[in-house]
C-alpha cells in the first residue's frame, strides 16, 4: 500500500492517491486530471474508483474526466441529489476493496448533508487513516454556512447541529492514532483556522482541534 497526497497552493487544495496490489483510488481530484493517471501508471496500476466527499463550492471537481478516461467509478456519500453523470451513491458503513486494503465510507453531515469521511483498513486489518474531506481540518471543521445558496431552508445552525453530532458520534470514537488527511489546508475559504500542516494523528485533533472538545454543549458549538 502507497499513499500520496497532491497539494495544490493556489486552491490550497489536497487530494490523495492510494494503490495497492494494482489497484488505485484517487480522493478529492482537481479538474486536471493528467497528474493521477500518471501516477497510476508509474505503479502499473488502475484508477479504480474516484471518491468524492462532498459535491463542491471552490473547485471544479475532475471526477467525471477521470472516470471517462480510467472507468474508474464515481463514489459519493448518502445523497438525495441527482446528478447527471454515472455515480455510485454509497452507504454509511459500506466497504470500497482496493488491492488488498479496504475504504469504509463513513458519513459525516455537517459541511454538506452529503459529506462522507473515508476510513482505510490496511492488508492486516487494520485501520491506519481517516481521509475526512471538508469534514475536519488540521485545527478546524467545515464551514456549516454554504449550502443555505442551494437549500434555503438548510439553515447554518442546522447544519452546524449536524456537524456536532457528525464528530462526537463518527469522529471521536475512532482510533487516536489514525492518520488524518483533509481535503484542504491553511488560505481555504472552506475554514477559518486550518493550521499549514497537511497531516495529523486523530489524538493530536482530539487535544487540539477546538471542534472536538468534548466539554462544548451542543449549543456552544453551534454559536
Amino acid at each position: 500500500m502507497y499513499i500520496e497526497q497532491l497539494y495544490t497552493g493556489c486552491l490550497a487544495h489536497i487530494a490523495c492517491y492510494i494503490v495497492s496490489n494494482g489497484e488505485a483510488a484517487i480522493i478529492v481530484p482537481l479538474r486536471d486530471v493528467d497528474r493521477y493517471i500518471e501516477l497510476a501508471a508509474k505503479h502499473n496500476a488502475k484508477i479504480k474508483f474516484i471518491f468524492e466527499t462532498h459535491f463542491h463550492a471552490d473547485f471544479v471537481s475532475g471526477h467525471v474526466e477521470l472516470a471517462n478516461k480510467t472507468g474508474g467509478t464515481i463514489v459519493y456519500g448518502p445523497t438525495t441529489m441527482q446528478t447527471c453523470f454515472d455515480v455510485l451513491i454509497g452507504n454509511d458503513g459500506q466497504e470500497y476493496k482496493i488491492g488488498n486494503v479496504l475504504l469504509r465510507l463513513i458519513h459525516t453531515p455537517g459541511h454538506t448533508l452529503e459529506s462522507s469521511c473515508y476510513l482505510l483498513i490496511d492488508e492486516e486489518g487494520k485501520e491506519k487513516a481517516l481521509f475526512t474531506g471538508d469534514t475536519l481540518f488540521i485545527g478546524d471543521v467545515g464551514r456549516p454556512d454554504l449550502a443555505q445558496k442551494v437549500i434555503a431552508e438548510l439553515t447554518a445552525e442546522k447544519l452546524a447541529g449536524h456537524l456536532y453530532d457528525s464528530l462526537r458520534e463518527k469522529i471521536l470514537p475512532l482510533s487516536d492514532d489514525l492518520i488524518v488527511y483533509p481535503a484542504h489546508g491553511a488560505g481555504s475559504a472552506c475554514g477559518k483556522k486550518m493550521s499549514r500542516e497537511l497531516t495529523s494523528t486523530l489524538g493530536e485533533q482530539k487535544k487540539l482541534n477546538y471542534a472536538l472538545n468534548t466539554s462544548l454543549t451542543k449549543e456552544q458549538f453551534i454559536h
